[in-house]
């Protein structure tokens, strides 16, 4: 495989992101949503490159001392290569660099590689968001990493 650079995703990007997006999830975010999060202030959105190819997203944000992961998908060509891992520990390092203390996500409760992907970093389990996604309807589950304690890679 070739090298993995994480990038600032842009607006050329969209295109590509979306279609992990849809191939990814049953409700997938409209490119409006991601076209947003390029210009929000505290909005982290990256790309993973692989070659000439966005192989893998994530969007996260940070407000004063808390942060949340709000997205993370990577291409069906380019799953289990580890390009989750390093665009969470991208986004752990980054925000190391602010006041952030807190970083939260949901996951839907069955999505179990996604679920031990966190806890390999050290997040945990800390409540639950009743049918919190659809299609189908499924509780989310709130997870949480302390970046003053938590790890950095799995």
């Amino acid at each position: 495989m070739s090298e993995i650079i994480i990038r600032q995703m842009t607006k050329d990007d969209l295109s590509s992101v979306v279609e992990i997006e849809r191939l990814s999830f049953t409700t997938p975010w409209s490119e409006t949503l991601f076209f947003n999060e390029l210009y929000k202030q505290r909005s982290i959105p990256k790309v993973a490159v692989i070659g000439d190819r966005i192989a893998g997203y994530i969007c996260a944000n940070h407000v004063a001392d808390e942060g949340h992961i709000l997205n993370l998908a990577v291409h069906p060509d380019f799953r289990g290569k580890g390009i989750a891992k390093i665009l969470v520990k991208h986004i752990l390092e980054e925000l190391k660099d602010t006041a952030c203390r807190f970083l939260y996500l949901e996951v839907r409760a069955s999505n179990n590689a996604a679920r031990k992907l966190y806890e390999g970093f050290g997040f945990n389990v800390v409540g639950t968001r009743k049918i919190y996604y659809t299609e189908p309807n499924e509780d989310a589950v709130i997870m949480m990493l302390r970046l003053d304690s938590g790890m950095l890679s799995p």
